[in-house]
Parts: structure tokens; C-alpha cells; sequence
């Protein structure tokens, strides 16, 4: 649990939530990104539709094409005139997944967002990430989201990273990888 929640304040700086105990970085001038936080309850204490709680994140409001971004993350027909002060954490999640994809963005901060997704979810994220062609930075703890999402793993250690282009997999058995994490342990 402290390392989630590490995990979630590094999240929360480069979101620019909140400002770092040192230190300081900067997003170059072409980044837009959009962040999907592992904590979203607080975007959904007003009792509105699913419609009109994403369209106030967008500039186009016709409700068409508001369902096209709500529809991807599995919401169709009249679910989508669900309130949403009483869904549950995975259709939260799918909701703050609809939210960052109508955000259009070139860089996807992500704080473990399979957490409270069923497998159908998880399958359609899993699948709309592999066709983004931006840059995600995720965390996760579901192994197989990881292997099939990720090229690139930093692992972040008490004396430094380590960086490799490499499948999850890859990493995880790599003797390389295994010798330097106990140099920088």
C-alpha cells in the first residue's frame, strides 16, 4: 500500500495536483495530457447523466457524439442517462477512461487504471491503448495489461532508475536487469 501510494503522489505531481517536496520538471511546450488518478470519487458527487458529466469536459456538446467516447468504454444504450453519483468504482474508471480519449491528448497518465474493471473493460482499454499513438505512462498491477501495453519499463529504485526498451516479460527475466536491481537496491 505505500508503494501505491508513492506511486499515486508521483502521479499527482506530474499531473500538477500537487507540488513536489523538491525538485522541480517541466512538460515540453507540444505535451497535452490527460490523467486518469487511481482516487476519482471526487468527480462524481453531482447526480448527472453520463452525458452531461463528460459533456462538461468537452467543447463539443452534442450528445452524439458524446456517446461515441462513452460507447467505447462500454456504456450504451440508456446506461449512458445513468447518474453518475451512484456508479460503481469500475464504471468510474471507465468514465475518467471516456474523459481522457475525449481530451485528445499526446501523453496518457495513468494510475492503475484496470483497478475495479471486469474483464469486458479491461479488453476494450486494453485494445483502445494498443492503437494510441502516443506515449502512455502507467502503472499497474495486472501482469498481462502490463506485457501487452508496455515497450518500455523504468523501474524506480532507492539509488536511481532502470530503463530499458523491452517487454514486461522480457524484464522481468532478464539476468542484465536482475544484476543491476541488486546493485541499486
Amino acid at each position: 500500500a505505500k508503494d501505491s501510494k508513492v506511486v499515486t503522489a508521483l502521479f499527482e505531481i506530474l499531473a500538477g495536483n500537487i507540488k513536489p517536496d523538491s525538485g522541480e520538471f517541466n512538460w515540453g511546450t507540444t505535451i497535452t495530457f490527460a490523467y486518469t488518478p487511481n482516487e476519482n470519487s471526487k468527480y462524481f458527487d453531482e447526480p448527472m447523466t453520463l452525458v452531461d458529466w463528460l459533456r462538461q469536459y468537452s467543447e463539443e456538446k452534442d450528445e452524439q457524439y458524446i456517446r461515441g467516447f462513452l460507447g467505447k468504454m462500454l456504456f450504451a444504450g440508456e446506461e449512458v442517462h445513468k447518474k453518475c453519483n451512484v456508479l460503481s468504482g469500475g464504471e468510474k474508471v471507465r468514465c475518467m477512461l471516456s474523459r481522457a480519449m475525449l481530451q485528445n491528448p499526446n501523453l496518457l497518465l495513468l494510475d492503475d487504471p484496470t483497478n475495479h474493471l471486469d474483464l469486458e473493460s479491461i479488453t476494450a482499454l486494453n485494445t483502445s491503448l494498443t492503437d494510441y499513438t502516443g506515449t502512455i505512462l502507467f502503472t499497474s498491477h495486472d501482469h498481462e495489461f502490463v506485457q501487452t501495453i508496455a515497450n518500455r519499463i523504468i523501474e524506480i529504485t532507492p539509488k536511481g532508475i532502470i530503463d530499458k526498451l523491452m517487454s514486461f516479460d522480457d524484464y522481468l527475466n532478464s539476468d542484465t536487469v536482475a544484476a543491476q536491481r541488486l546493485q541499486m537496491a
